[in-house]
């Protein structure tokens, strides 16, 4: 049961921008973005003193310049970031093999039976960020609680370089005044729809009978109805390894289908410097959509030769786009496979 288990949500304070200020301690206390300079980019992440200014991650770097035009330009060094990550992994290695990586900049830890057994998941969490400080040089903030919903949510409350814990009793009270848009899966539309009718917070909606949420949003209300409970009963589900380069974007907030398109350019710069670096040339694309309820689309093609350079990657990407269902979607990534060398078959750029 989710009572008894010990969840941890760790997520890095504002994660690329830090590295970045890491490696470049003059640019501390100024408005820093990590995105490319051009006109089809968005950001990556930006510093807390460029947040002052309305800045956030996925907005537009058009936006960002009519907002702060002081804001300076670092582009993003996706390597360091995984060459970082793969350090904090490890240190959550050091506790439990209960990992699920949600991006390179957060995951969760089940924590109930742990390496060092530690009885307390709030310790725990100390520990990790304790290390992740000495490790790398960065902060990190925590959520414990007995399930994965709440403990996302923990995370948020004391940022950064903070931690928050939600005992199993404590739970009715902590959800009782949340926002409905903190919920998995309530985008802008839903949440709308839901203040429409004179909800504002989960309080609101733990008032309302299962078969209403069902009348009114179909099978999605089943799991509003749990959530407003605070029932999660999701496990923590390890990722496993898999042959193929990729990479991907946690929004901050849902898109629908028709805003995908505006984060695949710099997704497929990224791919296409991860293929260089590798020398590896690839057949294979697959675009995956992730919802807030982990509900996961992916479309691919294979083409009889390897895609040949980023703009080839960028239009598939867009095609892939095209194939997919409507929908409110909070992650974005882009993988290849079907790997060889570099440059063993030059030929056409052609749908097998």
């Amino acid at each position: 049961m989710s009572e008894t288990r010990k969840i941890i949500h760790i997520d890095m304070d504002a994660f690329y921008a830090s590295v970045e200020l890491r490696e470049q301690p003059h640019l501390r206390g100024k408005p820093v973005v990590v995105a490319w300079d051009t006109a089809r980019s968005v950001i990556c992440a930006a510093s807390y003193e460029a947040r002052a200014f309305g800045l956030r991650s996925a907005m537009s770097v058009a936006t960002a310049k009519r907002l702060c035009p002081q804001a300076i330009f670092v582009p993003p060094h996706f390597d360091l970031y995984r060459q970082v990550s793969q350090q904090i992994h490890a240190i959550f290695r050091l506790h439990t093999d209960l990992i699920e990586p949600i991006s390179l900049d957060e995951a969760y830890l089940d924590v109930t039976e742990n390496k060092q057994n530690i009885p307390y998941a709030n310790q725990i969490a100390k520990q990790i960020r304790a290390q992740i400080w000495h490790e790398t040089g960065l902060t990190a903030s925590a959520g414990i609680a007995p399930n994965k919903f709440i403990a996302k949510i923990a995370s948020d409350w004391r940022k950064p370089n903070g931690q928050f814990v939600v005992q199993p009793h404590e739970i009715e009270d902590f959800l009782h005044d949340l926002p409905l848009g903190k919920i998995w899966g309530v985008g802008k539309k839903t949440q709308q729809k839901m203040n429409a009718l004179g909800w504002q917070t989960v309080g609101d909606l733990r008032q309302i009978s299962r078969g209403e949420l069902l009348n009114l949003f179909g099978k999605f209300g089943y799991r509003l109805y749990d959530l407003a409970r605070g029932v999660d009963e999701r496990p923590v589900e390890p990722e496993r390894e898999r042959a193929q380069i990729s990479t991907e974007i946690t929004l901050p907030e849902n898109i629908v289908l028709r805003d995908v398109p505006h984060y695949l350019f710099d997704l497929a710069t990224d791919l296409w410097q991860q293929m260089q670096r590798h020398h590896i040339d690839a057949h294979t694309l697959t675009l995956k959509l992730k919802t807030s309820e982990f509900q996961i689309f992916t479309r691919s093609q294979t083409y009889s030769a390897v895609l040949p350079e980023r703009d080839a990657l960028f239009r598939a990407a867009m095609q892939l786009a095209n194939r997919m269902p409507q929908g409110e979607f909070r992650l974005i990534g882009l993988g290849v496979s079907h790997l060889q060398p570099e440059g063993s078959q030059p030929e056409l750029f052609q749908a097998a």
